[in-house]
């Protein structure tokens, strides 16, 4: 039987009365973040050292030299590029004969100015052999098969490389922004999910070792990196307020604060549940950028070094959102051109950034492509003589059943 929609729609209605009741509570919480801001911008470096010190169940963003400055964005050069890469990809699939998958990568180039052009390609690459398919512990460990999150991850890492060769072929008087569309921080190598041969050969060797890349190929050109996320629900400002609130200095959550403790009887839980988002468009005009902070991911932390990850979130037409950036390009003065080609980029695409818009669009694998794979694979065994059986579960879901 299909979806039954009339009992869904009850359920949505309850829904959204819920929503509607906690409205209420929410504003409530806002406002106390707000006016938490605002008094604590008075003392930055106090309420640095207070969340350096601290010990919390949730993530915390560091502060740089301020808490809730507002920046318009400037004049930038008339010629300049901007340069995007995005991907998609068909994971191995465990009900056909022959194991392999696919990334395909879009990459795009836009000059703008006297001599305005645009580059568009995508790169499809399959990987089929088994050290193609597996990340092999060099001390004989173990191996782990590149499949679902990971190769998630080793997509990421592609995107990466591709902005890489796309920005060493620009030209050195040209000023550009290199872009990646979600986070910079690669969250799934962190914590014990993986180990630590996975986490090297991936983060190190793999993500980090093109953002040095990137760093070094911006030491000769005016070159800015970021990574643009939309309708960004994280809370790592607002948690910065948490710790600003909580009476104990310094704040620990497992040792003053156990779950024993009532929320109520939480300083912290009077902002609790407010998004960054919700906070900074209350603060922003259209066009003004946040002041930066630090993440203090355990990932970006232990591993990225000079590549820290940095952000600020940014009101566009049609939006708050998310723009992390390295910390090399804040030092190298790149801050205010990345607002403002950032900004330049949604107004051109509709809210969104149009170089990633294009990139997507060049790397889109859609249903009728991942059939047409398959068949294409099924075909290459065949002629090859080979196996090509599939599981009975995947032949009855191609089946049409009467």
């Amino acid at each position: 039987m299909s979806l039954d929609l009339n009992k869904v729609a009850a359920q949505i209605e309850g829904m959204a009365q819920s929503l509607k009741s906690e409205q209420q509570d929410r504003e409530s919480r806002l406002g106390n973040a707000l006016d938490t801001l605002r008094l604590k911008s008075a003392d930055v470096a106090s309420l640095r050292k207070k969340i350096e010190n601290s010990k919390t169940t949730w993530l915390v963003a560091g502060l740089t030299n301020e808490l809730s400055g507002r920046y318009k964005p400037v004049p930038c050069h008339p010629d300049f590029a901007v340069l995007a890469a995005d991907g998609s990809h068909i994971d191995v699939d465990r009900h056909t004969s022959a194991r392999c998958c696919l990334i395909n990568i879009g990459s795009v180039v836009l000059r703008y100015g006297n001599k305005p052009d645009a580059m568009l390609r995508s790169e499809p690459m399959l990987y089929a052999s088994e050290q193609d398919l597996t990340i092999v512990d060099p001390l004989g460990s173990g191996s782990q098969p590149i499949e679902r999150d990971l190769l998630g991850i080793k997509r990421a890492v592609a995107e990466c490389q591709a902005l890489v060769e796309l920005c060493e072929e620009l030209p050195a008087d040209m000023p550009a922004l290199a872009l990646l569309d979600g986070t910079l921080i690669l969250w799934g190598l962190g914590g014990q999910a993986y180990p630590d041969y996975v986490r090297k050969e991936l983060l190190e060797n793999g993500f980090l070792q093109a953002l040095d890349k990137l760093r070094e190929i911006g030491r000769n050109k005016k070159l800015a990196l970021a990574s643009y996320i939309s309708f960004p629900r994280s809370t790592d400002v607002v948690n910065a307020l948490r710790v600003a609130l909580c009476p104990y200095d310094p704040p620990d959550c497992d040792r003053n604060c156990p779950r024993s403790v009532p929320d109520s009887q939480r300083a912290c839980e009077a902002v609790a549940g407010v998004q960054d988002s919700a906070l900074f468009s209350r603060i922003l005009e259209h066009g003004e950028r946040s002041a930066t902070f630090i993440s203090r991911s355990s990932v970006v932390q232990k591993h990225y070094g000079e590549n820290e990850v940095r952000f600020f979130y940014l009101k566009t037409d049609e939006e708050i959102a998310r723009v992390e950036f390295p910390r090399w390009a804040e030092e190298r003065g790149l801050v205010d051109m990345l607002q403002t080609l950032v900004l330049d980029q949604c107004r051109r695409g509709q809210g969104y950034p149009v170089a990633l818009s294009e990139a997507h669009e060049q790397a889109v694998v859609t249903g009728a492509d991942r059939e047409q794979f398959q068949y294409l694979v099924e075909l290459a065994l065949s002629e090859k003589h080979l196996p090509t059986a599939t599981s009975a579960k995947s032949r009855s879901k191609r089946t049409k059943w009467i």
